[in-house]
């Protein structure tokens, strides 16, 4: 501190969390950075106690090479800011947003969702100032000068994109993609305020709001065309008509990033086109947190903010080949994590025959254990983490013998075979020179027909002396109810069968998959995306 500005400036007292300036002399006053002659700076405030609310912003812990852009991008999601006293050498920022109420959404905000600026957390917090005052140092034009650019093309270019909500739709979803990932994908070019996830028309479908139509038009520019992963999951984008997006509930549907502090909802999201929610189909998404995220959103989600967390994607995005690398930058699970831990099983009815069949529409299973001393959870080995990941954001939350599956990563990372001579009474079974796995060919055309559990089932491999009321009274024989069934117009061999709900289409696919059917015939039983 520069003794000669003013002498009763007192520094060196503590606020929270190391606020620089917390004790000052009531009235104007300068502050003077001369370490690195970054900058100085006039103040006018009064005394404000910790967590006092403020539109002046104190920002900690940010890299030592941060630079104004970088800083104020953190607050235009919120308002428009108004200054910027930037601290390089005490790696600190104090940022002035246009009103309180804007300052109070973006402490609200980031003490939920810590932003990360180039693997920096940062944090943020109110500070005991109520304005920040100008000089005119040559650091101070810099950040004024940053200040005009962004707030320029803030504003500029947001009056060009037609609209600050895109509607993505994903095609050839071969993989799982969860509403975490499309945020950590979306969030490389702007703050993600609020996203929707639904499947209409069978096709995957998101939409997402972001505070400024200049970052929907960098992101559609960039992402539109792209594969997520090598070959499949390609990114269709668009803007939509809506102007902004009403959320109700934080779940793995919809967030509201704005608003922590909505419920998570026992229903189905609410959007402001009803004729959205009929299009939801339980179990598409994943609930888990995507891997090396910085903070957790309660109880299980993640998203990191704004451009902050990696750099801009380049033109043209190396392709990588699956399983264990991915496109867009999100990672896969860690590699090896290929066991699954099913609690919330009836023990009364599960087997390990059961789940090899159901977990087996989603990759090969190898071994399942269902566990010895707790009979309503049970262990699935799948062949790879992509499998893993894949069958449990299918299958989460899905109704199985009236329970509702619950799914998580085990520690385990296989399942160990009993030692010989010690029976487990049939618990546990080795799957991995099973005929029945679906993937083992590489390529194998199954891979692009992986769809969430339905009402509707594809069935495939019927013989030619099979005709459509043998099926009927086949699959009513297990107590389902057979609402329709259609037989594919140029080809026999396949048809479609629509139950009464998912839970019985599930438990009619593990009863009748490679059900005999004579002639050499062994039915093959998938969930369908289309419906009769």
């Amino acid at each position: 501190m520069d003794g000669s500005v003013h002498q009763d400036i007192t520094v060196g007292t503590k606020r929270g969390s190391d606020e620089l300036f917390s004790s000052v002399s009531n009235g104007p006053y300068i502050m003077s950075t001369t370490a690195n002659g970054n900058d100085s700076k006039k103040f006018k405030g009064d005394i404000r106690g910790p967590g006092v609310p403020s539109r002046v912003l104190h920002i900690r812990k940010l890299p030592s090479d941060i630079a104004e852009t970088e800083v104020i991008t953190l607050g235009l999601p919120f308002g428009d800011v108004t200054n910027l006293l930037m601290l390089k050498a005490k790696n600190q920022a104090f940022l002035e947003m246009n009103s309180e109420e804007a300052a109070q959404n973006m402490v609200g905000y980031y003490s939920t969702v810590t932003p990360v600026i180039r693997n920096h957390p940062v944090y943020v917090q109110f500070s005991n100032h109520k304005e920040l005052k100008t000089d005119n140092s040559p650091n101070q034009e810099r950040a004024q000068a940053a200040l005009r650019a962004l707030s320029t093309s803030h504003v500029d270019t947001a009056v060009a994109a037609p609209s600050s909500v895109l509607r993505v739709v994903v095609e050839n979803l071969v993989y799982p993609v969860s509403l975490d990932a499309l945020c950590q994908i979306f969030s490389k070019f702007g703050t993600v305020l609020r996203i929707i996830v639904f499947t209409k028309n069978s096709q995957f479908q998101a939409l997402l709001q972001y505070p400024d139509g200049a970052s929907a038009q960098a992101a559609k520019l960039s992402l539109d065309g792209q594969n997520i992963y090598n070959g499949c999951c390609t990114l269709r984008i668009s803007f939509s008509k809506l102007t902004s997006l009403n959320v109700k509930y934080n779940n793995e549907k919809s967030r509201d990033f704005t608003r922590p502090d909505l419920p998570s909802g026992d229903s189905q999201p609410t959007m402001e086109h009803p004729a959205m929610a009929t299009a939801f189909t339980p179990g598409i998404i994943s609930a888990a947190p995507y891997g090396g995220a910085t903070h957790a959103f309660p109880p299980a989600f993640t998203i990191q903010p704004a451009g902050l967390t990696v750099p801009a994607l380049p033109g043209g995005l190396a392709s990588l080949s699956l399983p264990g690398a991915t496109r867009l930058g999100f990672p896969p699970l860690p590699a090896g994590v290929c066991v699954l831990l099913i609690s919330n099983l009836n023990p009364e009815r599960v087997t390990p025959h059961c789940l090899f069949i159901l977990f087996g529409v989603y990759g090969d299973v190898m071994r399942v254990k269902i566990l010895f001393n707790k009979k309503e959870n049970a262990l699935v080995q799948m062949s790879d983490s992509t499998q893993a990941q894949l069958a449990m954001s299918h299958l989460s939350g899905q109704q199985l013998h009236g329970k509702s599956l619950r799914i998580t990563l085990s520690k385990h990372t296989s399942v160990q075979l009993p030692r010989e001579g010690h029976e487990d009474q049939g618990l546990t079974k080795d799957y991995s020179n099973s005929p029945l796995h679906r993937f083992k060919k590489p390529g194998s055309k199954n891979y692009s027909n992986i769809f969430p559990p339905s009402a509707t089932l594809h069935l495939s491999n019927i013989p030619p002396s099979v005709v459509e009321d043998d099926l009927k009274m086949l699959f009513s024989s297990s107590g389902a109810v057979v609402k329709a069934f259609k037989f594919f117009q140029k080809d026999h061999k396949m048809a479609l069968i629509q139950m009464g709900s998912v839970e019985e289409a599930i438990e009619c696919l593990i009863e009748f998959h490679n059900h005999d059917l004579g002639e050499n015939h062994h039915l093959r039983v998938s969930f369908s995306k289309s419906s009769i």
